[in-house]
């Protein structure tokens, strides 16, 4: 009964274009983790002080590669929302908070930017914004009528 709620979705066929920018971002970005770890994975996560980078690079490629798959598929688009959302508030932690402050935070580096302060974290965290608020969105309304989860919970297309 829960799975079967967990699964169903009202929202319109439309959800799909939402689906297919959030899972395709985040799919895209979780492969790049392991072809370029020295720009998008392990070194970058040292470079922002994340701990246990050579564990954790590959940790969040994987996370960003299934739930962005499962996403882009629309199958159990809830739950596969919940670890992203996660991924985007600790990047909004570790690499927009310390471009707020003008200084690092809580052990994470701040980076050589034109400018810092209020501007400058909004500039930089557009892209955190719109797949943090796009997941938060797939999370309430669920995967839409084009999706496996429409078909898994037993709902007729109109």
């Amino acid at each position: 009964m829960m799975f079967k709620q967990l699964l169903t979705t009202s929202a319109p066929r439309s959800v799909f274009l939402i689906r297919l920018v959030i899972g395709g971002v985040f799919l895209s970005e979780g492969i790049q983790k392991f072809l370029y770890p020295a720009e998008n994975g392990v070194g970058r996560f040292i470079k922002i002080g994340i701990p246990a980078p050579d564990a954790m690079a590959p940790f969040v490629g994987i996370v960003e590669i299934a739930s962005g798959a499962l996403i882009l598929i629309g199958f159990l688009t809830r739950l596969a929302a919940i670890p992203l959302i996660i991924d985007m508030l600790v990047a909004i932690l570790s690499t927009k908070i310390p471009i707020l402050l003008g200084h690092g935070f809580w052990g994470f580096s701040l980076r050589n930017l034109p400018y810092y302060g209020f501007w400058g974290m909004l500039h930089e965290a557009r892209t955190d914004l719109a797949m943090l608020f796009g997941s938060i969105f797939l999370l309430i309304v669920g995967a839409g009528l084009w999706s496996i989860d429409t078909k898994l919970s037993g709902r007729p297309a109109p």
